[in-house]
């Protein structure tokens, strides 16, 4: 499922396929934005959304086998909630 199909489901439930679009985008803009600023996003069940420090590394470029220095970056992180795990492991 892509953005636009997720659109579509909501909009099956709304009715509405241009709320169902503003609301997809206010969620996940806010969620990015809340992550970016290194604030975390807690939604019950579901999971949690938080910017992760990976340090810097040294790593090696398979196809030369040249050393290649990774700088340290931040990341956007999810962990699943238990509800979100429960669903999955049950397959609906």
């Amino acid at each position: 499922m892509n953005k636009r199909d997720l659109i579509d489901a909501i909009s099956d439930r709304l009715g509405d396929k241009k709320t169902a679009t503003e609301a997809v985008n206010a969620v996940l803009e806010t969620i990015q934005e809340t992550v970016a600023k290194g604030d975390k996003v807690a939604i019950t069940g579901f999971g949690v959304f938080e910017k992760s420090e990976r340090a810097a590394r040294t790593a090696r470029n398979p196809a030369t086998g040249a050393t290649i220095n990774v700088p340290a970056t931040k990341v956007p992180k999810f962990r699943a909630g238990a509800d979100f795990k429960e669903r999955v492991n049950k397959g609906a």
